[in-house]
């Protein structure tokens, strides 16, 4: 039986990874509890919030 991945968010490429400007660092937007972001920044959790960052695709509204 093959086992299947698991697909791997990173951080620094999801959409609601910005600059906080409270803290001086990037940080994720959403508002997780301690143990969710915890969980989530491990390497082989998957992030139900995560969504890839595509700055071409906000520019292709502009045109």
């Amino acid at each position: 039986m093959a086992e299947k991945k698991k697909k791997q968010s990173r951080c620094d490429c999801c959409l609601y990874y910005e600059f906080d400007e409270s803290f001086g660092c990037m940080a994720c937007s959403i508002n997780l509890d301690e143990d969710e972001a915890l969980h989530y920044s491990r390497p082989n959790s998957v992030c139900p919030y995560f969504r890839w960052y595509d700055e071409y695709k906000s520019v292709q509204k502009q045109n």
